[in-house]
């Protein structure tokens, strides 16, 4: 008898070991994928040094050194005798057709850090690297030789950057708001045309201060496009002579150029300066070169503002589905059935899901909104498209089973003691689920809430179906009335990745802003969860003496 209750304190303890070890693996796992993602996201950004190579074959390339690596073997080969070979990120893909070039090592018969090398991060074709060679104003040469150009360049930079931040809030803001005015008129006439109640003097009455409105708006954009005609062709003005490493000369607009970096002149806190600059150009910039440049401030808000509107929506309806089945409902087969249902439908794909939001809310509802409120505006859709308010309800279908079941778990935990004490004061059953059960379950509910906000920043595949997209022409929310758009389609940081990891013409060049979008994606699922915690944490500290 001993012998055998030994035996079984051994099986418990080789079994608590093994729990412990399969958990410090899924651990160690957990942090070396983060650590994959962050080394490769947030190297990204950091400036290396440009390196000129001379091939044995009279050949030149400038660049930044990527990779280095051992040559593949032949067949036959000895692994260690292929020497290695390195990456090169060449840029000046308009003159190469590539951004990167394999340099074999045993090849190259020199290798220099040139002083006065540049790198030009560029609005369109990518970067470019070469020597500065001369600087123009209206054809006219102002500057020539390296050092001299770099001190001519620095006050001419610093006006292109000017008049292209003009030059984007004529194009973004001051033309959007005319043309957001004119199809405001547009639909305006639409709607005078159609309601056949009005007295004809009315209508003409009407339809003379719709036409000058609309004269005014036309004055108004004729005036908005001289100006910019202006700026632009005040940005070709200044132009900038490049010399690449293989000899050809490259002349470049310097409104087109987002920075110039003489790399191997950077000393620590230069290099830390443009760090931290080329951070916040990615957070709070716009997507260039079809996604694959700039910022991705859009799809960061198009995402966190699609959760929020998720949370608002499944919380409730999650919610009060648990209470009912938990309080009210006679429980019997019909209960039971439910409940199987509703474990059953978190295992659905969810791409089932998308096409269930395109078939109800989107042609469903969205149609019938536009035939009751829009009628002037179709077929041209307003509801009856994709848009931000059908994806955010589509996923909280999908993750209402999710809250349901917390919530459930978080009301069955609350003691009976307390509901039989709150009903023996007085209080009515309503009273006290509203008063005393569902305060008690807040923790579980924020539970269930913080596991529907993980899976709804992550999800893609519906998404494509009822809303987002590759690029969004404009924010859901801006200075127009209603101010809050939600017929807006969006962009989504999820399907950002897949878009410029996958879809990208350029994928060796993507890559590491792949790194970079997933890393600013885990991080902000990680805010939002850790401030639901506290909240969690506190509200649990508070009802403490409900056993939650």
């Amino acid at each position: 008898m001993p012998n055998e209750k030994k035996s079984r304190e051994e099986i418990g303890v080789t079994f608590t070991w093994f729990c412990g070890g399969a958990l410090a693996l899924n651990i160690l796992g957990i942090l070396g994928l983060l650590f994959l993602i962050a080394s490769n996201g947030i190297g990204h950004f950091w400036q290396k040094e440009i390196v000129q190579v001379r091939m044995t074959d009279g050949s030149a390339y400038m660049g930044e050194v990527m990779v280095r690596e051992r040559n593949p073997a032949q067949q036959g080969e000895d692994p260690l005798s292929t020497g290695y070979r390195k990456n090169l990120k060449i840029g000046n893909r308009d003159l190469t057709g590539s951004d990167f070039k394999w340099i074999d090592e045993r090849q190259s018969a020199e290798v220099t850090r040139p002083e006065w090398a540049v790198m030009l991060e560029r609005l369109e074709w990518g970067n470019f690297y070469g020597t500065l060679s001369e600087l123009k104003r209206g054809g006219t040469t102002v500057a020539k030789g390296p050092e001299a150009v770099w001190k001519a360049f620095g006050p001419v930079h610093e006006k292109a950057r000017d008049l292209y931040a003009k030059v984007k809030k004529i194009e973004r803001k001051d033309i959007g708001d005319v043309n957001y005015e004119t199809e405001r008129l547009r639909l305006e006439e639409r709607r005078l045309a159609a309601d056949t109640s009005i007295p004809d003097a009315e209508r003409e009455k009407r339809s003379a201060a719709i036409a000058a409105r609309r004269q005014a708006a036309n004055e108004r954009f004729e005036e908005l496009n001289r100006s910019l005609v202006a700026y632009r062709e005040e940005l070709k003005a200044d132009t900038v002579v490049m010399a690449t490493a293989s000899g050809q000369i490259k002349e470049i607009s310097v409104g087109s150029i987002v920075r110039a970096v003489p790399a191997n002149q950077l000393s620590l806190m230069g290099k830390a300066g443009l760090y931290l600059g080329r951070i916040h150009e990615f957070i709070w910039d716009d997507p260039r070169e079809s996604n694959t440049e700039g910022g991705i401030f859009p799809a960061i808000f198009g995402t966190v503002m699609m959760v929020f509107i998720m949370s608002f929506a499944v919380v409730p309806f999650g919610v009060i589905a648990a209470v009912y089945l938990r309080e009210y409902a006679s429980q019997g087969p019909l209960v039971r059935m439910v409940n199987i249902a509703v474990n059953n439908l978190a295992g659905v794909p969810s791409i089932v899901f998308g096409i269930f939001g395109l078939g109800f809310f989107v042609y469903g509802i969205g149609g019938s909104i536009d035939r009751i409120f829009f009628a002037e505006s179709l077929p041209t859709p307003t509801y009856g498209t994709g848009g931000i308010l059908w994806a955010s309800l589509t996923l909280a279908l999908l993750t209402l089973p999710v809250v349901i079941v917390a919530t459930e778990e978080g009301l069955a935990a609350v003691p009976r003691i307390v509901r039989e004490g709150s009903l023996a004061l007085g209080a009515t059953k309503f009273e006290t689920i509203w008063r005393v059960v569902l305060p008690a379950s807040a923790p579980a509910i924020l539970t269930g809430m913080i596991l529907a906000m993980a899976r709804a920043a992550g999800e893609v595949a519906p998404l494509m179906i009822v809303g987002m997209v590759k690029l969004a022409p404009s924010l859901p929310i801006d200075a127009h009335a209603p101010f809050v758009h939600f017929e807006r389609k969006f962009m989504h940081l999820g399907f950002h990745i897949y878009d410029v990891g996958f879809q990208s013409p350029n994928v060796e060049a993507t890559k590491p802003l792949v790194f970079a979008t997933t890393l600013l994606l885990i991080f902000i699922v990680t805010a939002m969860n850790i401030t639901a915690i506290t909240v969690r944490n506190r509200l649990r500290a508070k009802y403490a003496s409900s056993a939650v």
